[in-house]
């Protein structure tokens, strides 16, 4: 099996300024407890989730990922909240990019909602990401208003 790299989970800032909110995905596992602090990469307009319920959710939010080498390549396991999910819309992709924004890697399309479900990992494999590159965010798209909500930041294990 490969290895498995996580740096824990993203702080956002939410619409109204209430401060910076910690993505819970603490309780999935994967964290450990000399994480290195988040680094903010993303734009506001892309962190932009509202605090408010679920209904008024703009985007959904990336809670975990993880990323382990295997012999195709490597393999991104993210888990994605999006508390609004119905048919007719839902979260229905995650993409794997630079951490400056510029460049994505790979994109893992969702084809159907995950209302009961929620939340939701799946994985995109077989990615490959440039020598040197260290470190990739993960993100998701809402079908609707396209992609945001909070990010992941994890560490690209060496190989």
């Amino acid at each position: 099996m490969g290895s498995t790299t996580t740096l824990g989970p993203r702080w956002r800032r939410s619409r109204l300024g209430v401060g910076a909110v910690l993505a819970t995905g603490l309780a999935l596992g994967g964290c450990a407890a000399n994480d290195p602090p988040p680094t903010e990469t993303s734009s506001a307009a892309e962190r932009e989730s509202p605090s408010a319920g679920a209904s008024e959710q703009r985007f959904p939010d990336v809670l975990d990922a993880t990323i382990s080498r295997e012999p195709d390549g490597l393999t991104v396991a993210a888990t994605i909240s999006s508390p609004y999910d119905s048919p007719e819309r839902y979260a229905d992709a995650f993409r794997v990019r630079s951490v400056d924004g510029r460049t994505v890697f790979g994109v893992r399309e969702l084809a159907h909602d995950h209302a009961g479900e929620q939340p939701f990992t799946r994985s995109l494999t077989g990615l490959e990401v440039p020598s040197g590159t260290d470190r990739v965010e993960v993100q998701a798209r809402d079908m609707a208003n396209g992609w945001g909500g909070a990010t992941h930041i994890v560490a690209v294990p060496p190989k």
